[in-house]
């Protein structure tokens, strides 16, 4: 009913139209969001080998298998959102200039993510934080900005690409 109402006055004055060329129109743009998720399904599956050396299982521990799954798959869908959003709003013709293979580890990543959802693997999630952190160190270098690498302070403690502020 609203949405006819209003759409009878913009027959007749029409609004102005309002639009953005990307959905951050501010430009922060930051792949430390994806670094973290990536890190967190590195943890949630170090978190699930845990419980499956148990020789007994419990209750509790099948609870917690459930939702360290449910966790593991929802980092590794924001981490294929978080590089979305960086390569399909930020990356343009001169980023895409500087690392024409851009498109090809965006789509590792995606093929990494997924695989992380679909498995309970170490090597799978480590991978992904591998592909993670050579697309930060490549956004850092669109930027002009030096990067470092340092373990995170924090399990599952494994190398993270941090720009050198």
């Amino acid at each position: 009913m609203i949405h006819r109402l209003l759409s009878k006055i913009d027959a007749r004055r029409p609004f102005n139209t309002a639009s953005a060329h990307c959905d951050i129109p501010c430009k922060i743009y930051d792949p430390f969001s994806a670094q973290l998720a990536a890190l967190s399904v590195i943890r949630f599956v170090d978190l699930l080998d845990e419980i499956a050396a148990k020789d007994t299982h419990t209750f509790a521990d099948q609870a917690q298998i459930s939702r360290l799954i449910g966790e593991k798959e929802t980092h590794a869908e924001k981490v294929k959102q978080e590089v979305r959003v960086i390569w399909g709003d930020y990356f343009k013709a001169p980023q895409f200039e500087k690392f024409p293979d851009t498109h090809e580890l965006v789509h590792k990543i995606m093929l990494a993510g997924s695989g992380c959802k679909q498995h309970v693997s170490r090597e799978k999630a480590m991978e992904l934080l591998t592909l993670v952190n050579e697309f930060a160190e490549r956004f850092w270098a669109t930027k002009d900005v030096a990067t470092k690498k340092a373990t995170c302070p924090y399990p599952p403690a494994e190398e993270v690409v941090y720009p050198a502020l």
